[in-house]
Formats: C-alpha cells, sequence, structure tokens
C-alpha cells in the first residue's frame, strides 16, 4: 500500500506540475487564461480528479510520513522569504511577541490568539514530503496545533464550507493597494488530523524563511496551497470577493485550486 501511495503521489505531483508550468512555458494564452478553452478543459478535469480523490481517499486518509534519518537537507523555501511589509516587519523585530491570529466569519466565537496561546494548544509533530509545484521536494519535520480543534474552538456555523488563510506578505501591488498572498482550502482538508498550523521546523521555531510565525501544512496538497505568515484565518461559505475569487493568489493566475497529490 506504501508503494502505491508514493507511485501515485509521484504521478499526481508530475501531471500537477505539468499542467501548472503549461503558463510558464510561453503557453499562457493557449493554456492560463482563464476563461478560456483549455483553461475551462482543466479545470474540468481537475474537479473530476477533486471528486475521485475524495471517494478514493476518504476525508483521512493520510499522506506519508517519514523517519528522522530521512531529513537529509534543510526545508527549501518555498514563495517568498522575507517580506517587506511594515506590520510585518514590526513583528518580526519584537520576536512575534504582539503577533494575534484572527479567527473570524461564519463562526460562533470569534478568536484571538498570541502565539504562546496557540504554543500551548495540544501539538502535532510529523515528518512529511513538501512538494512543489515547480517540481522539487523536501522531506522535513512540522511541529504546529491541529488546525480541526482550534476551528472546533471558534464553533464552525452550519453554513460555512472553506477556510481562507490571509497572509501578511505582499506580492504585488494591484490598482486598490498592496495584494497579500491568500491560500483557501475546504473543510474535509481543514479537519484533516494532518493539517497543522506549524510554528516549529526541525526541532527549532519556524525560520521567517518558512513562513514565521505560523504557516498552514495541508499535506496532501502542492506547497501554494501551505499559505505562510498566516495573519488572520475567515470562514465562508464562498470563494468570491477576495483577489480573483478563485481562492488563492496563484489560482487567480491560472493553478488549479485542488492542488491534491
Amino acid at each position: 500500500m506504501r508503494k502505491f501511495d508514493l507511485s501515485r503521489r509521484r504521478f499526481l505531483t508530475a501531471s500537477a506540475v505539468g499542467a501548472a508550468s503549461l503558463p510558464l512555458a510561453g503557453c499562457f494564452d493557449a493554456a492560463g487564461t482563464i476563461g478560456g478553452p483549455v483553461r475551462d478543459t482543466l479545470e474540468r478535469a481537475n474537479s473530476l480528479t477533486y471528486r475521485i480523490q475524495r471517494l478514493l481517499l476518504g476525508s483521512d486518509h493520510l499522506a506519508a510520513e517519514y523517519a528522522e534519518s530521512e531529513i537529509r537537507q534543510p526545508q527549501r523555501p518555498n514563495g517568498t522569504v522575507s517580506p517587506q511589509d511594515d506590520d510585518y516587519l514590526a513583528l518580526a523585530d519584537s520576536q512575534f511577541g504582539a503577533y494575534r491570529l484572527e479567527v473570524s466569519g461564519l463562526v460562533e466565537r470569534p478568536l484571538s490568539l498570541s502565539l504562546d496561546e496557540i504554543r500551548n494548544m495540544p501539538a502535532r509533530t510529523q515528518i512529511t514530503r513538501h512538494d512543489c509545484v515547480e517540481g522539487w521536494s523536501c522531506i522535513a519535520k512540522w511541529t504546529g496545533t491541529p488546525l480541526g480543534p482550534l476551528l472546533d474552538q471558534a464553533g464552525v456555523k452550519p453554513t460555512a464550507r472553506y477556510v481562507m488563510f490571509e497572509c501578511y506578505d505582499t506580492m504585488e501591488q494591484g490598482f486598490a493597494g498592496p495584494v497579500k498572498y491568500y491560500e483557501s482550502i475546504d473543510l474535509i482538508d481543514a479537519r484533516h488530523p494532518q493539517t497543522i498550523l506549524a510554528y516549529g521546523l526541525n526541532g527549532a521555531a519556524l525560520p521567517v524563511a518558512n513562513g514565521a510565525p505560523l504557516r498552514v501544512r495541508v499535506e496532501r496538497q502542492l506547497g501554494y496551497k501551505m499559505a505562510k505568515y498566516v495573519r488572520a484565518i475567515r470562514l465562508t461559505d464562498t470563494l468570491a470577493g477576495v483577489g480573483g475569487g478563485r481562492g488563492g493568489y496563484w489560482e487567480d493566475y491560472g493553478y488549479d485550486w485542488f492542488g491534491g497529490i
């Protein structure tokens, strides 16, 4: 079974990398244009993949975990490595002592949690493989609080469907101001036992380059789904209304919303 899982992960990762690399290889107009016929075909295929994976894997299927001896190198950073936003820099200068994680939206009890409060919650440590859409992978040990119990504290309303992660790092300057990274997952992945808000990496505090003070680990999806520098979590019933309304920063540029592997 383990051999099947690993082979399947390699196949799906390669497929996702191939599809996502089409825009980067000069085929953006043909394959990446949102609303175009090729892109529509890819999105229908992605929706089918999402449904099939849910049927085959179920909600609690675990991503492969590894032994410490299989950690061969430091965790390679993905995406932004040094946010220059003033509010983030002020927090980093104080070792994130003033950090608060806001949990809002479709919840009964909005939360505002310090990093110490999050660290004092029940923790999970897991050694997993990070698969990047660029084609590289890296095994590392992550420690953090499981997202599901934290959502239970907030009391998720029945109408909620998605968990939106709002981040500190500015990706570009838009017409309406800074465009900050954001990402989203459904409640099935949010409540998965391996989905954690990580504050530790390889036995030490999470470095800035890897997303300090908190990053999401969604172990059954590609790296761009694992938002770094998380500022707030918002429960919602729709992906509309943030960015391009497609559920994530890179999704607005044509990446699949469901980056399952």
